[in-house]
Protein backbone atom coordinates (compact mmCIF):
# COMPACT_ATOMS: atom_id res chain seq x y z
CA UNK A 1 0.00 0.00 0.00
CA UNK A 2 1.50 3.32 -1.03
CA UNK A 3 1.21 6.62 0.86
CA UNK A 4 -1.73 7.85 -1.20
CA UNK A 5 -3.70 4.69 -0.36
CA UNK A 6 -2.87 5.06 3.35
CA UNK A 7 -4.01 8.67 3.29
CA UNK A 8 -7.26 7.57 1.65
CA UNK A 9 -7.70 4.83 4.30
CA UNK A 10 -7.14 7.39 7.07
CA UNK A 11 -9.69 9.78 5.57
CA UNK A 12 -12.20 6.91 5.33
CA UNK A 13 -11.49 6.04 8.98
CA UNK A 14 -12.02 9.61 10.26
CA UNK A 15 -15.12 10.11 8.08
CA UNK A 16 -16.59 6.90 9.52
CA UNK A 17 -15.62 8.02 13.03
CA UNK A 18 -17.50 11.28 12.50
CA UNK A 19 -20.55 9.38 11.19
CA UNK A 20 -20.46 6.85 14.08
CA UNK A 21 -20.09 4.06 11.51
CA UNK A 22 -18.29 1.73 13.90
CA UNK A 23 -17.81 -1.08 11.38
CA UNK A 24 -16.07 1.04 8.74
CA UNK A 25 -14.22 3.06 11.41
CA UNK A 26 -12.45 -0.06 12.65
CA UNK A 27 -11.61 -1.71 9.30
CA UNK A 28 -8.28 0.15 9.41
CA UNK A 29 -7.03 -1.89 12.40
CA UNK A 30 -5.33 -5.26 12.43
CA UNK A 31 -7.12 -7.88 14.54
CA UNK A 32 -4.29 -7.65 17.11
CA UNK A 33 -4.00 -3.83 17.02
CA UNK A 34 -3.17 -1.91 20.18
CA UNK A 35 -4.58 1.50 21.18
CA UNK A 36 -2.87 3.58 23.87
CA UNK A 37 -4.26 6.57 25.76
CA UNK A 38 -1.17 7.78 27.68
CA UNK A 39 -3.01 10.47 29.64
CA UNK A 40 -5.38 7.96 31.25
CA UNK A 41 -2.87 5.10 31.34
CA UNK A 42 -5.13 2.83 29.26
CA UNK A 43 -4.11 0.24 26.68
CA UNK A 44 -6.74 -1.60 24.66
CA UNK A 45 -5.71 -4.74 22.78
CA UNK A 46 -7.55 -6.08 19.76
CA UNK A 47 -9.71 -4.52 17.06
CA UNK A 48 -12.99 -5.72 18.58
CA UNK A 49 -12.07 -4.36 22.03
CA UNK A 50 -11.10 -1.01 20.51
CA UNK A 51 -14.41 -0.95 18.64
CA UNK A 52 -16.44 -1.90 21.71
CA UNK A 53 -14.71 0.77 23.81
CA UNK A 54 -15.95 3.34 21.32
CA UNK A 55 -19.47 1.98 20.86
CA UNK A 56 -20.17 2.04 24.62
CA UNK A 57 -18.89 5.63 24.96
CA UNK A 58 -22.08 7.56 25.81
CA UNK A 59 -21.19 11.03 24.50
CA UNK A 60 -22.22 12.44 21.13
CA UNK A 61 -18.97 12.69 19.16
CA UNK A 62 -17.94 14.69 16.11
CA UNK A 63 -14.54 14.58 14.40
CA UNK A 64 -12.97 17.37 12.39
CA UNK A 65 -9.66 16.58 10.72
CA UNK A 66 -7.30 19.55 10.75
CA UNK A 67 -4.51 17.73 8.94
CA UNK A 68 -2.97 14.33 8.26
CA UNK A 69 0.70 13.94 7.59
CA UNK A 70 3.04 11.01 7.32
CA UNK A 71 4.69 8.51 5.10
CA UNK A 72 5.51 4.86 5.02
CA UNK A 73 4.32 3.17 8.18
CA UNK A 74 3.93 6.28 10.39
CA UNK A 75 1.00 8.72 10.11
CA UNK A 76 -0.16 11.55 12.35
CA UNK A 77 -3.66 13.05 12.35
CA UNK A 78 -4.48 16.31 14.09
CA UNK A 79 -8.17 16.48 15.01
CA UNK A 80 -10.79 18.41 16.87
CA UNK A 81 -12.92 15.84 18.68
CA UNK A 82 -16.12 17.35 20.03
CA UNK A 83 -17.86 15.50 22.86
CA UNK A 84 -21.39 16.81 23.50
CA UNK A 85 -20.43 20.14 21.92
CA UNK A 86 -17.18 20.61 23.87
CA UNK A 87 -14.02 20.54 21.70
CA UNK A 88 -10.90 18.60 22.60
CA UNK A 89 -7.76 18.73 20.51
CA UNK A 90 -6.37 15.33 19.58
CA UNK A 91 -3.23 13.99 18.00
CA UNK A 92 -3.47 10.43 16.73
CA UNK A 93 -0.27 8.59 15.84
CA UNK A 94 -0.90 5.48 13.76
CA UNK A 95 1.71 2.87 12.94
CA UNK A 96 0.86 0.69 9.98
CA UNK A 97 1.94 -2.89 9.41
CA UNK A 98 1.21 -3.54 5.77
CA UNK A 99 -2.21 -2.15 4.90
CA UNK A 100 -3.61 -1.82 8.42
CA UNK A 101 -2.85 -0.09 11.70
CA UNK A 102 -0.95 -2.16 14.26
CA UNK A 103 -0.63 0.54 16.93
CA UNK A 104 -2.32 3.86 17.63
CA UNK A 105 -1.55 6.37 20.35
CA UNK A 106 -3.96 9.24 20.99
CA UNK A 107 -3.10 12.39 22.94
CA UNK A 108 -5.83 14.80 24.11
CA UNK A 109 -5.58 18.48 24.97
CA UNK A 110 -8.31 20.77 26.21
CA UNK A 111 -8.80 24.35 25.10
CA UNK A 112 -7.35 27.05 27.37
CA UNK A 113 -7.49 30.84 27.48
CA UNK A 114 -4.60 32.70 25.84
CA UNK A 115 -1.96 34.30 28.04
CA UNK A 116 -2.30 38.06 28.39
CA UNK A 117 1.49 38.48 28.50
CA UNK A 118 1.79 37.52 24.83
CA UNK A 119 -1.40 39.11 23.51
CA UNK A 120 0.56 41.73 21.57
CA UNK A 121 2.47 38.96 19.71
CA UNK A 122 -0.34 36.72 18.51
CA UNK A 123 -3.27 36.62 16.14
CA UNK A 124 -6.36 34.57 16.87
CA UNK A 125 -6.42 31.25 15.05
CA UNK A 126 -9.49 29.15 14.41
Amino acid sequence: MDDRAKLTALQRHWDASDASDFEVEHEIYLEEAVLDYPQSGERIRGRRNIQESRTVQPNKKRFTVRRMIGGGDLWVSELVLTYDGVPSYVVSIMEFRGEQVAHETQYFGDRFDPGSSRAHLVERAV
